[in-house]
């Protein structure tokens, strides 16, 4: 993933998030898709694309939200893929 620093030593989920966003606001589209190749399998963004699309129409989303809907996903994904990483076994303030 790409490195990035954390202010504090203890954040909550919500915090490292936040901080998972700003940092993706910042990137530019060629290093986003390079953290995305490194850490997520084709299959999964497949998975993602292919869901967003049911899930979105079932619930009559329309537009840009439709189109945005697999990134809200994928970005889910990469914040557990990141607290699995960074945090792994030692746990969360709530």
């Amino acid at each position: 993933m790409a490195s990035f620093d954390i202010p504090g030593d203890n954040l909550n989920r919500s915090e490292l998030a936040w901080e998972l966003v700003e940092l993706f606001g910042e990137l530019p589209t060629e290093q986003i898709n390079e953290v995305l190749a490194k850490n997520v399998p084709l299959e999964t963004l497949e998975f993602f694309a292919s869901y967003a699309e049911d899930f979105g129409k079932s619930e009559r989303i329309e537009g840009t939200t439709l189109k945005r809907l697999p990134n809200l996903l994928l970005l889910g994904y990469l914040l557990r893929v990141l607290e699995d990483r960074l945090i792994d076994g030692d746990g969360f303030d709530s």
